[in-house]
């Protein structure tokens, strides 16, 4: 029987009738309105959003049932809602924060709960550890309250969408993409992101071929995950109808994907790449460039170049989000698929990426694919890969401090330059090569990210870390 709840990297998830239940999520949205009235923010009001996951409408009711019955305002989505746009709403309507009832690419068993801090962004570890702690006291008899919440007048069904286009619309060239009238491919893999998306486009006069773009709660029985297995089908969708681009959306439309006119699909580095060339070089944007411990360091080399600043974070988004409010940043990005730009919220938005690739493939009239051979003439080819590998979970924290206190002095014939600590164990070699493994937190696991120059280096950093982890 579980006995508290911990959030992960993005919120709480779990699986639906398992730890994911009424009961629970009375309690998760019962510490979160204790965190915001104890902040003195309970006037201010909660949005909630949720995403197109099964009895996911009935689990919004539940949670404006608790805040209500804490008398804190809700501001509850009409329908479905991603959550790049739940989280804009919390600014329309300068809300304490909200909550998006999401699992974002999980499978379809999984639920899950996500708080978004009035500043629009994820939560801080701060943050969470008290939302954790008020947890903690409820599973030891802390009461819960909860009203009925029809025709409740705390109770303020809303829809945020026209806001959140005029405000995207300032951050996209939208006469560029209408000008190249673009015929595109999109799959938002049975998600959340469908229509917006697909109204937008349609503003943008683009010649739109949809798949996979209705309610499906087991989504087609794939993971709604833009990942080449998972996009096969929109690439086949891009070669059949000739199109000059195939964009995707996760469950919860906040990670991209992207197909160029030659099927050939960019992973989160080559595109995060592409994308900050372009706003440096052809936005002339200023400001600094931030990405994960995880992420390429073809960023760093672009960054370079242009006199950019470039910082690291550990990963997930919601470091990157950190350093967003506090300074100008011109991209922050990960690895997974993540990344919002200068004058956006500090929260990853799929919807917004895919419109300034659409926006960079209208003004370059240029494969992505030949935009990124360019890069590579310019600062190399930088090779890179995720494994992950079955670790026992009690020997995570063995390998840890040996790799922290025992480092190798050199990996597959090049020079160890530096250990970082900042996220798991990173080994920056010459040649700007580096190894960083990584425990997962919640499942048996330990996930190795390499980057090499060369093909050769690559494979051996891959083989490496096999070896290392036997």
């Amino acid at each position: 029987m579980q006995d508290t709840i911990k959030f992960g990297t993005d919120g709480w998830r779990a699986v639906m009738c398992d730890d994911f239940i009424v009961k629970n999520v009375k309690i998760v949205v019962q510490a979160i309105s204790n965190y915001i009235c104890n902040c003195g923010l309970s006037k201010k009001g909660i949005v909630i959003g949720y995403d197109n996951r099964f009895y996911a409408e009935d689990f919004a009711k539940v949670c404006a049932s608790v805040l209500i019955g804490n008398n804190i305002p809700v501001f509850i989505m009409k329908k479905s809602m991603p959550t790049p746009i739940t989280a804009y709403a919390i600014k329309v309507f300068n809300a304490a924060g909200a909550i998006m009832l999401t699992a974002s690419h999980n499978p379809p068993k999984y639920n899950g709960i996500k708080f978004i801090p009035e500043y629009a962004g994820p939560a801080t570890p701060e943050i969470t550890s008290q939302i954790e702690k008020e947890i903690n006291e409820l599973f030891n008899g802390k009461r819960i309250l909860f009203t009925d919440i029809e025709n409740n007048k705390l109770l303020h069904e809303v829809d945020v969408v026209d806001e959140y286009l005029q405000h995207i619309k300032s951050l996209v060239d939208f006469n560029v993409i209408q000008k190249a009238k673009l015929r595109i491919a999109f799959d938002p893999m049975y998600g959340v992101g469908q229509d917006v998306m697909k109204r937008i486009l349609k503003e943008a006069d683009c010649e739109i071929y949809s798949i996979n773009d209705f309610r499906d709660v087991l989504f087609g029985g794939k993971l709604p995950e833009p990942t080449p297995e998972n996009l096969i089908e929109l690439r086949s969708l891009v070669l059949d109808k000739k199109t000059d681009l195939g964009l995707a959306l996760d469950g919860d439309a906040d990670r991209f994907g992207v197909v160029d006119n030659k099927g050939q699909f960019l992973s989160s580095n080559q595109a995060l790449a592409v994308l900050c060339l372009y706003l440096l070089e052809d936005r002339k944007l200023d400001g600094k460039i931030v990405r994960t411990v995880a992420t390429t360091h073809l960023l760093d080399a672009i960054a370079s170049k242009f006199g950019a600043k470039l910082e690291e974070t550990p990963v997930g988004f919601k470091y990157v989000g950190q350093i967003m409010q506090k300074e100008p940043v011109v991209i922050g990005g990960e690895e997974s698929g993540g990344l919002s730009i200068l004058g956006h919220i500090p929260e990853k938005d799929g919807i917004l990426a895919d419109l300034l690739f659409a926006e960079i493939i209208a003004k370059k009239s240029k494969p992505l694919s030949t935009l990124l051979d360019e890069i590579y003439l310019e600062y190399g080819h930088f090779y890179n890969t995720r494994l992950d590998i079955h670790y026992p979970q009690e020997k995570k924290e063995k390998l840890l401090n040996e790799l922290r206190t025992n480092p190798p002095s050199s990996i597959v014939g090049y020079k160890v330059k530096n250990v970082s600590t900042k996220d798991g164990v990173k080994f920056l070699l010459e040649k700007d090569s580096w190894v960083l493994i990584r425990p997962s937190g919640t499942e048996s696991l330990v996930r190795v990210y390499v980057e090499g120059h060369s093909k050769e280096v690559f494979k051996n950093l891959q083989d490496y870390a096999k070896k290392l982890l036997v």
